[in-house]
């Protein structure tokens, strides 16, 4: 994968999804009115746990380490990553009021024994990194593995995005 240079202020960055062949996933529909896919407060959004896009009608599921292997969790972290961009993007009309990542958290189901949740969740770090650029797509982050994840997902995905001043008020 070829990673971004600074593509600095100014950048559409729908144009530069669009430049990548980069197709967003419908966005996940949280079942329970009580939460939803993003909060806006000020000029950060924050964006909930997102699973990896569903594949054919179903949702991914096992674990990384036996039923899923390192490279599957990698493009499913990827995957949970677009699918908060979908849901950036429908909370806010476009995702060129997305200034910078922020802070991005990923949750890996993994086997005893699976010690690479940080190689796995690089598939999302990548893929901001990718679209943003080295100056507004580097960020905070933190990669842990857990026993069990909703629904047995394999990869969770939540992001903290900064948005440009002014913009989507």
């Amino acid at each position: 994968m070829t990673l971004a240079r600074n593509w600095g202020e100014g950048v559409a960055i729908e144009s530069r999804l669009a430049s990548l062949g980069i197709a967003l996933p419908k966005p996940f529909d949280y079942p329970n009115p009580n939460r939803t896919g993003c909060v806006r407060v000020d000029r950060l959004l924050f964006c909930s746990g997102h699973p990896p896009a569903p594949a054919h009608g179903k949702f991914p599921s096992g674990k990384v380490g036996a039923d899923v292997s390192e490279a599957e969790g990698y493009q499913y972290a990827r995957s949970a990553a677009l699918m908060i961009l979908s849901s950036a993007r429908r909370m806010l009309g476009s995702l060129d009021h997305v200034k910078r990542i922020v802070k991005v958290t990923g949750m890996v189901n993994v086997a005893p024994g699976f010690q690479r949740a940080f190689a796995v969740v690089d598939g999302a770090s990548d893929l901001f990194f990718q679209v943003w650029g080295d100056s507004h797509g580097c960020h905070a982050r933190s990669a842990v593995g857990v026993a069990e994840l909703p629904r047995g997902f394999p990869v969770e995905v939540e992001a903290v995005l900064e948005l440009h001043a002014g913009k989507a008020e």
